[in-house]
């Protein structure tokens, strides 16, 4: 068995603080359709699902045509936003990357409710591009917590699933991970409260924890 070790981030509410961007293309997609906006936690509490899924949730009595229809005015909305400022990374987060990415035999990935486009758009503006060796989108699998974006990373390097850590921020993140058989890091900065990541082997506060913990779980020196 290779030696490789594999670190799996989230992205939303994990790497980045996006809801500024979120709620504000939520707040577009209602507009579209003359409906009222949920609250912000209705909001941040479906981030890390895929938009069609999400919008089930928030809409559930609305049909499949004007969900759709909300899906796009979002995407559309987002991009917009994005374009003129990207989310901006969380404390820490360019110092971990850095961190990670100069260990040996240590490979990062992502595992994402972002569309393949948007994920793109948003590494480019944080200079990121290329740095991530594995990137699973919401355009290729069902949505978290299914383990299909996971199964798929493992698959694409070869490697098995004590071989990984998943780090996210949702339960959907940590629900995945537990699903796919990997180990996974809930972090408290994001969009879930700490008592909603019970699936997590552990939970972190900062990124000098987390450093610490992807450590410890992958016997790596960080």
């Amino acid at each position: 068995m290779t030696d490789l070790k594999l670190v799996i981030f989230d992205v939303d509410g994990t790497l980045v603080d996006s809801q500024g961007d979120i709620l504000g293309a939520m707040s577009a997609a209602f507009a579209g359709e003359g409906l009222v906006a949920p609250d912000r936690p209705d909001v941040l509490r479906i981030v890390g699902l895929s938009l069609p899924q999400a919008m089930e949730q928030l809409v559930p009595d609305l049909g499949t045509v004007q969900r759709t229809r909300m899906v796009e005015t979002y995407k559309a909305a987002y991009a917009a936003q994005v374009t003129c400022t990207a989310s901006p990374l969380y404390d820490g987060i360019p110092e971990l990357l850095d961190r990670l990415g100069d260990i040996d035999d240590l490979l990062l990935g992502v595992a994402t409710g972002k569309s393949r486009r948007g994920l793109s758009r948003l590494l480019k503006a944080h200079g990121l591009t290329g740095r991530f060796v594995t990137t699973q989108v919401a355009d290729d699998h069902p949505s978290k917590p299914h383990p299909a974006m996971l199964f798929s990373a493992l698959d694409e390097l070869g490697l098995d699933a004590a071989q990984a850590v998943m780090i996210g921020d949702t339960s959907y993140d940590m629900d995945m991970a537990e699903a796919a058989g990997i180990r996974g890091i809930g972090v408290t900065w994001g969009y879930h409260p700490a008592d909603a990541l019970g699936a997590a082997v552990r939970v972190v506060n900062d990124t000098q924890e987390l450093a610490g913990a992807i450590g410890d779980m992958l016997e790596v020196t960080i």
